[in-house]
Formats: C-alpha cells, sequence, structure tokens
C-alpha cells in the first residue's frame, strides 16, 4: 500500500495537471462516481482513501469480485470502476467484458500488480479504457480517473511496448484482420486512427492534421463505428495489430 502512505504525505489536494472544476466533473457539473473492486478489503480501504481526497470524485461502492461488480454497476451507475484482473468467482477479465459490452456501461481502469501481466492486453481487448499499477502514486491515480472518465484512455510505455510485442509475435490472421479492417476509413480517417495509436489527444489531432477539434471529434465517432471499437484504446490496437504504428 505504497500509494497510500504517498498521501498521508502529499495530502488530499487535487491531482496534478487539473485545474479544480473541470475534467474532474461530468457536463452535468457533479463529481465522477467511482466504483473499486477487488477481492483484497485493504486495498479496497485504500483506494477509497486516495479517492475521496479529491472533493470531485464521489465513489459509490466496492466489490468483492466481478460478479458483484455487475451487480453494484446495475444499482449505483459509476462512470469509471477500478477494476483489479485477479479474483475469486468472476475474475477481472471476464467483468470487464460484461461490463464495456453494455450500451451504457461504465469505462473500466484495469488494477494489477505488475506492468508486466499479459492478462492486462486481454483486458485492453476486452474494452478496458487503461491500466494501473496498484502502487502508483495518489496523485496520478486521481488524474488517471480523471483522464478515463474524460474519455482518455491511460496507457504506460511498458504496455505499449507489449501490445507492440504482441502483434510482432502473432500470426498473420490477425493482421490482414486488422488491416481490412482499416481498409474500410477514409484516407483522413486513417490518419486519424494513426495518430490516435500514437497517443495524441484531440486537440494535438487537430493543429497535426490542420483540423477543427470538433472535426476530430466527428472522424473519431466514424472510427468506433467503423472499425467496431468502444473506446480510444481498441483504436490504437487496430492499428498496432496491422503493424502499422
Amino acid at each position: 500500500m505504497a500509494a497510500v502512505a504517498e498521501l498521508t504525505e502529499q495530502g488530499p489536494g487535487p491531482a496534478a495537471g487539473i485545474a479544480p472544476g473541470t475534467a474532474g466533473t461530468t457536463d452535468t457539473g457533479v463529481p465522477v462516481r467511482v466504483a473499486v473492486v477487488d477481492d483484497d478489503a485493504l486495498v479496497r480501504a485504500g483506494l477509497r482513501l486516495i479517492l475521496g481526497g479529491d472533493p470531485r470524485l464521489e465513489v459509490v461502492g466496492e466489490a468483492g469480485d466481478g460478479a458483484e461488480a455487475a451487480a453494484l454497476v446495475a444499482r449505483h451507475r459509476p462512470d469509471v470502476v477500478l477494476m483489479d484482473i485477479r479474483m475469486p468467482r468472476t475474475d477481472g477479465l471476464t467483468a470487464t467484458r460484461e461490463l464495456t459490452a453494455r450500451a451504457d456501461g461504465p469505462r473500466v481502469i484495469v488494477l494489477t500488480t505488475f506492468d508486466t501481466d499479459e492478462m492486462v492486453l486481454t483486458a485492453l481487448r476486452h474494452g478496458a479504457a487503461g491500466f494501473l499499477l496498484k502502487d502508483t502514486p495518489p496523485a496520478r491515480l486521481v488524474e488517471a480517473v480523471h483522464r478515463v472518465a474524460a474519455g482518455q484512455p491511460i496507457l504506460s510505455p511498458s504496455v505499449t511496448a507489449q501490445l507492440i510485442a504482441a502483434v510482432t509475435h502473432e500470426d498473420d490472421t490477425r493482421k490482414r484482420a486488422a488491416r481490412a479492417r482499416l481498409d474500410r476509413l477514409t484516407e483522413r480517417e486513417r490518419e486519424v486512427a494513426l495518430a490516435v495509436a500514437r497517443g495524441l489527444s484531440n486537440a494535438e489531432i487537430a493543429a497535426e492534421l490542420y483540423l477543427g477539434v470538433a472535426t476530430v471529434k466527428t472522424h473519431i465517432g466514424r472510427l468506433f463505428t467503423k472499425l467496431d471499437a468502444s473506446n480510444r484504446v481498441q483504436i490504437a490496437l487496430c492499428v498496432h495489430d496491422a503493424g502499422l504504428a
């Protein structure tokens, strides 16, 4: 629980890099609703302590496994779920797939002990918006929740490297399938997809391609449909699978 210890030193102030009252609230100005799913009660308590220190976040509930998570989400409708991978009964991978498949499902951040865990890749393919190590410093944890709530994926360089390595070692079937999906795109949509795979924000893509931010959002919406993707991470995965990044 290194993160909890660091919280005591830093205090419960807003996450670095996020202006108070902006990215940390929903469009209606209410706090981002967060649920915590982990089979370790101590971890859940630590995460509650960290998240509860930011008034722009509201922890609406917690669960000890994936089966409980489904009921929790149905009852409290959180915006973001922090999801452990290894849990009894229904594991985090299965729960992530089920939650993100819902039309109004929450965004899921996978929690893991090691960033080399191969199951992180599976979680991303199941629709997770990103991953965090359990010893992530409190300020970064809070910032990550805000970013995911705002629709921005959370990927570390180490996981990006895993994605590239996974593509390198997979057979040609996945590559051909990914390239076939990308062939559905217009030239401009492909440029936007490649930029998303590089981790650029909407504003950065707009500046690079000389487009308006609203136009970029429109293109990304079309990418979700044409690539059968539920979030930006899955767009990036498709580009990586095709061997284009």
